[in-house]
């Protein structure tokens, strides 16, 4: 076994000990940064590391040696321009710096809730899609917008390639945790897909105060959908479906419990019935919600962006693991020995107990964001100061789907979703050993045309 191989053993130990319910030797370091960051420090333009990452590998390294983490310093990115552009994207633009940005641009009409309430992927993909991508016009540009889907598909399948590829250099090195393949996929919360790109955030806004009723069914409606996007491949009690969780705190209390609330927490649970978990990165500042967290099933892995790290440890720690919260700014406006007391201060409230794995409450988006220097003084006093004494003992409540039951997820129907009992009826002849095969293309497809909605 080679340096790095030993070195990715044990870094991924501290994960698992940690999803385990397991209090592991030290805390984990889920440090990485983002494409455009490590793109500043090569001196390359974020536009074209978005589409050749392989320019930033020798970056990469270099920053790997650099900072101490337990996972590749090279993070990616989730969205790029090459899927974008190949669909014509409205919804999603690349700036004259490089970042991908959302335009304020909506594709779900308050007109279309009727269509939407009464079949949410058949008006998707009949009404919003033509409006965000003016490639995939299926009704004007059959021929078109055939092309222009498989080029989409392709396109991000590609990319996401190259960057894992540069993410396997990384680790090759210095080895790093990282999931099992399929075993990680991410969606929204039902209400904040509707949100997003459909109706956008004022758009919502004034649905909920002038049509609540109609919100509320279109979430409904919503819901197969959502909950059949993020099955990833795999389930194996370590896996988890990632939630940015957009819409909830700008919202009064009465309206999330009515409309964003519960189909988020069946979503949840119904997949804790699987023995599948919940990764959620908590927007804003969720203070005053952090009860509701409480439902959420146990072993749910909760980032915070704002909130007082004492209160979330105290109300949370025990039940949930707990990341994030731990400012990213300081690295601009501290002095190296700042960080590393308030590094120390943050571990000290953390730590006790475990379900803890040290992040940054927020990305990075360009390298003027952080202090190389005092980002490696952050890392390595986490690699020090947060060693357990208490190794191997258990931590708080432990996950077991055997403690949640199912709702009655209704399938997913559509004209342009097809059934394995529909696929028999135009191919009688193919073997039941056939099913996830067939099942797994399509649901490919289907989630891809969901991320077209982000």
């Amino acid at each position: 076994m080679t340096d790095a191989q030993d070195l990715t053993k044990q870094k991924t130990k501290l994960f698992h000990d940690v999803f385990d319910n397991v209090i592991p030797e030290r805390v984990p370091i889920n440090v990485s940064l983002h494409t455009n960051v490590i793109a500043g420090y090569a001196g390359v333009h974020g536009g074209e590391a978005l589409w050749n990452p392989d320019l930033l590998t020798d970056a990469a390294l270099e920053l790997g040696e650099r900072i101490p983490t337990d996972v590749s310093i090279f993070g990616g990115s989730i969205l790029n321009p090459s899927p974008y552009q190949a669909l014509g994207a409205n919804s999603m633009k690349i700036s004259t710096a490089g970042l991908m940005q959302h335009p304020n641009h909506v594709g779900l009409l308050p007109e279309d809730y009727d269509a939407f309430i009464e079949n949410a992927y058949d008006c998707v993909i009949e009404r919003v899609l033509p409006r965000n991508y003016t490639g995939l016009d299926f009704r004007e540009d059959p021929a078109r917008a055939l092309f222009t889907l498989a080029q989409g598909i392709y396109a991000k399948d590609r990319i996401m390639a190259k960057s894992r590829g540069v993410s396997a250099k990384v680790r090759a090195v210095y080895g790093g945790y990282a999931p099992e393949p399929g075993t990680r996929t991410g969606v929204y919360a039902p209400l904040d897909i509707l949100t997003d790109s459909l109706r956008s955030l004022s758009g919502m806004s004034m649905d909920i105060r002038r049509m609540p009723d109609k919100v509320e069914a279109a979430v409904e409606s919503l819901y197969a959908w959502n909950y059949l996007a993020g099955i990833p491949p795999k389930i194996n009690g370590r896996s988890f479906t990632f939630f940015p969780l957009h819409l909830a705190t700008y919202m009064k209390v009465h309206d999330f419990e009515r409309l964003w609330w519960p189909t988020f927490i069946r979503q949840s649970v119904d997949y804790a019935a699987l023995g599948h978990r919940t990764n959620c990165f908590c927007e804003h500042d969720w203070s005053h919600l952090l009860d509701y967290l409480l439902e959420l099933p146990a072993g749910s892995l909760i980032q915070f962006e704002k909130g007082d790290p004492q209160t979330i440890k105290d109300k949370l720690g025990k039940r949930h693991i707990i990341t994030g919260a731990f400012p990213l700014g300081i690295l601009r406006t501290c002095t190296k020995q700042e960080c590393i007391d308030k590094t120390k201060e943050f571990l000290d409230i953390m730590m006790p107990g475990g379900n803890f794995i040290f992040q940054f409450d927020k990305n990075a988006l360009t390298i003027g964001d952080i202090d190389l220097d005092n980002l490696a003084a952050v890392c390595e006093t986490v690699y020090e100061y947060g060693r357990y004494s208490n190794a191997g003992e258990k931590a708080g409540v432990g996950f077991n789907k055997d403690d949640y039951t199912s709702s009655d997820v209704p399938p997913l129907e559509s004209k342009y979703y097809r059934t394995w009992e529909q696929y028999l009826e135009l191919n009688p002849l193919t073997p039941e050993s056939a099913k996830a095969e067939v099942m797994e293309i399509e649901n490919m497809t289907m989630k891809f045309v969901y991320s077209l909605c982000q």
